[in-house]
C-alpha cells in the first residue's frame, strides 16, 4: 500500500535584504519568496543591529553604498552580534578595496548591480550549500511538482475545492502538495494528474 502522503521537513531559510531602494527590495523580495525562501526586506541600515539580534536569519543580502550607514559599517555591527551568518555584499559600484574590506568581515560574496537572475542564483546555490541550507534534490522536485500543479490549475480557474471534486483528494492534502509541504503518491499525482486532462510526466515541469 502506498502511503498518500510523506511530511517534508524543509529548511526555514530566513534571508534578509538590506537596501535603501525599495523597487530593488521589493523585487529582491518576491525573486526569492518565489524560490521557497523566508525574506524580511529592510531599508533603513540603521536598525540592523537590533533586526539582526531578533531574526535568526541564515543569509544577509547587503547593499554597499546607504546613504545612512555603508554596507561595510552595516557589516561590522553584524559581525558583532552575529560571527557565523552568511553576508552577501551587493553593490553598484565595486571596487578592489570595498572587496578587501568585504572579504575580511568575512562576507561569503560580492555581486554587482545589475545583477543576472542565473548568476544571482548560482551564487546564492553557493552559499547554502557552504552553510549546509542547500535543499536535496527530493525537495526542489517537490517544489516543482507543487508550483506546476498550481499553476496548471490556475490556468483552468479551477479552486482547490473543485479539484477535491474531482481527485477525491482532500483540500487540505492538495493545498500541501502545491506548497510542497507533503509529497504526494504516485496514485495522487495520477489522480492530479487526470483532473487537469494532464500526463504524470508534465507534473515533474523542467525538472
Amino acid at each position: 500500500m502506498i502511503a498518500e502522503a510523506t511530511e517534508l521537513q524543509l529548511p526555514a531559510v530566513k534571508i534578509l535584504i538590506v537596501d535603501d531602494e525599495r523597487a530593488i527590495c521589493d523585487y529582491m523580495q518576491t525573486l526569492l519568496e518565489r524560490d521557497g525562501y523566508a525574506v524580511k526586506t529592510l531599508s533603513d541600515a540603521t536598525t540592523i543591529d537590533e533586526e539582526v539580534k531578533g531574526g535568526g536569519y541564515h543569509l544577509i543580502i547587503l547593499d554597499l553604498m546607504m546613504p545612512k550607514l555603508d554596507g561595510i559599517e552595516a557589516l561590522k555591527r553584524i559581525r558583532k552580534i552575529d560571527t557565523d551568518v552568511a553576508v552577501v555584499i551587493f553593490t553598484g559600484y565595486p571596487n578592489l578595496e570595498t572587496a578587501v574590506a568585504s572579504m575580511k568581515l568575512d562576507a561569503v560574496d560580492y555581486i554587482k548591480k545589475p545583477f543576472n537572475v542565473d548568476e544571482f542564483r548560482e551564487v546564492l546555490d553557493r552559499v547554502m550549500r557552504k552553510k549546509g541550507l542547500a535543499r536535496t534534490p527530493e525537495e526542489r522536485l517537490h517544489k516543482v511538482i507543487g508550483d506546476t500543479i498550481r499553476n496548471l490549475r490556475k490556468d483552468k480557474d479551477l479552486t482547490l475545492k473543485q479539484m477535491s471534486r474531482r481527485t477525491s483528494l482532500s483540500v487540505s492534502l492538495l493545498s500541501q502538495i502545491e506548497r510542497a509541504e507533503s509529497s504526494a503518491s504516485i496514485s495522487s499525482l495520477y489522480k492530479i494528474a487526470t483532473a487537469l486532462d494532464a500526463r504524470i510526466k508534465d507534473l515533474f515541469g523542467e525538472y
